[in-house]
């Protein structure tokens, strides 16, 4: 099966405007690749401005859309307001936000400066929260009848996870913020929602996380039931239906994408799973002759 196919019909974003950060590369890039074939114009943001020029130059000349690249570091919020001002003067208006830009490392907590602890924070949740203000604030006040916020999470933004605990703690917040605001801004027109993706190989971010050849021990597949990495493609049609009318009903919903890997990391026997038949064989003539006893 070919999992990198699209699944929306032509022109299903046509004519919305969506800001995209952390859009320079990587799961953000995907997406906005995708966007853009389905008819949005997109804004995408990141601290590097020659890799945006670079990326918008790329998708412009491939799917004949338009891409506006902002240099915007998201901890600060006059950057943030920056950024919404630019892509107003150049669309007139925003009709999206995907709140992607983050930053992790795996590290032993003990070993971290506080400064790396909070250089993370200020990324993944500051950030979002000062773009989903931002944003928010500006639909608010023009009495915007439909907008959207989509927030990229992780599956270990609820169950916690060792040796990324900036992440994880910054990631349960915007998980908090996600369904907190799905009540209180419905009233406005705003849907709020998340994906939580397991894992989706990106070279940047996978290279910094497992470097050398931690990547080959570490293999991700054998955690995953269906045996396989996600395509970057797939959480691209996540994301444009999220951001599509045809989710229009979903709203503080938090959609995992992940091959059942999370599900089976919690389950208290699913190590199970490595026992040989034989045993299985053995087990079962165990508990019939006890039962006959």
């Amino acid at each position: 099966m070919d999992y990198s196919k699209p699944m929306l019909r032509d022109n299903a974003l046509k004519g919305e405007v969506i800001i995209v950060t952390g859009g320079g590369s990587g799961l953000g890039k995907a997406m906005t690749t995708y966007f853009l074939q389905l008819g949005a114009h997109v804004v995408i943001s990141s601290r590097n401005m020659d890799k945006l020029l670079t990326t918008a130059k790329e998708l412009e000349e491939k799917t004949g859309g338009t891409v506006l690249p902002v240099s915007c570091d998201v901890r600060h919020y006059d950057e943030v307001e920056a950024m919404l001002a630019a892509a107003l003067e150049k669309f007139g208006k925003v009709d999206a936000l995907v709140n992607n830009a983050a930053g992790n490392f795996i590290s032993p907590t003990e070993r971290l400066s506080a400064n790396a602890f909070d250089t993370i924070i200020d990324i993944v949740l500051k950030g979002s929260k000062n773009c989903t203000l931002a944003l928010g604030k500006h639909w608010i006040d023009i009495k915007q009848k439909r907008s959207m916020v989509l927030n990229i999470v992780t599956t270990y933004a609820w169950t916690g996870s060792a040796y990324v605990v900036p992440s994880a703690t910054a990631k349960a917040g915007v998980l908090a913020m996600t369904r907190s605001l799905a009540v209180e801004w419905a009233k406005y027109g705003i849907r709020t929602n998340a994906i939580a993706p397991g894992p989706f190989p990106t070279k940047g971010a996978w290279d910094r996380l497992l470097p050398g050849e931690l990547k080959d021990e570490f293999d991700m597949k054998k955690k995953i039931p269906l045996g396989r990495l996600g395509e970057h493609q797939e959480l691209a049609n996540l994301a444009a239906y999220l951001l599509s009318d045809f989710s229009a009903f979903v709203n503080g919903e938090v959609i995992t994408i992940d091959g059942g890997e999370w599900l089976k990391g919690a389950g208290e026997f699913n190590m199970l799973e490595k026992i040989p038949e034989e045993m299985w064989d053995m087990l079962e003539m165990m508990i019939r002759s006890k039962k006959n006893k």
